[in-house]
């Protein structure tokens, strides 16, 4: 029903954001992949997905049809809701988590709260065909970047660094500089930013 509503950004959470458009304010659900996209705007279109349940009617926002068609493909899994989903891609960075899926890396996925290790597998085995073709996710999946970024993760643990600032940290750093950088360089400027 609605493909996209563009207007004024009023409220801005990790969790939602506020649209208003023409005198009306939207509430639409974001994952944390968009909060970041939002958080430095004050103007947005923002690509809707709409569900309509029989209790609720909810809205749900993306910065960038990637994350919009990735969420989608989540929500065609027997299992997973739009919740999930959104957990999902608030969890990982949405070309990682289609490298995970492609990949079949059950264990990254375990590691987001409220999937299972049969929900895992399910999301693997309905999605593994479809999400490099049917997604379209312009990210560079380089299977190579994600062994550096968990050796980077890993070195920034050994250092003494909390894992879960250390992955803030080096999730900055790709959205600034790109996803080619070697272990030894994303190592350095995550300890700029830590």
């Amino acid at each position: 029903m609605f493909a996209y509503i563009e207007g004024k950004l009023t409220e801005k959470t990790p969790t939602h954001i506020v649209v208003d458009a023409q005198g009306v304010g939207y509430l639409m659900h974001i994952s944390l992949h968009s909060f970041e996209k939002f958080k430095m705007m004050d103007t947005a279109r923002v690509l809707v997905h709409f569900i309509v349940r029989e209790d609720a009617q909810i809205l749900y926002g993306f910065a960038d049809e990637d994350e919009r068609k990735l969420f989608r493909l989540l929500i065609s899994v027997s299992g997973v809701g739009a919740n999930t989903a959104r957990i999902l891609l608030s969890s990982l960075h949405p070309s990682e988590l289609v490298t995970a899926i492609s990949s079949g890396n059950e264990g990254l996925l375990k590691k987001v709260k409220g999937i299972g290790a049969k929900t895992a597998q399910r999301i693997i085995v309905d999605l593994r065909d479809k999400v490099l073709k049917e997604s379209g996710i312009s990210g560079n999946l380089d299977i190579s970047y994600n062994t550096r970024r968990e050796e980077a993760l890993s070195g920034l643990v050994v250092l003494g660094f909390g894992k879960v600032e250390a992955e803030k940290a080096l999730s900055k750093i790709q959205q600034q500089m790109g996803i080619e950088l070697p272990v030894e360089q994303l190592i350095r400027e995550a300890l700029k930013i830590l």
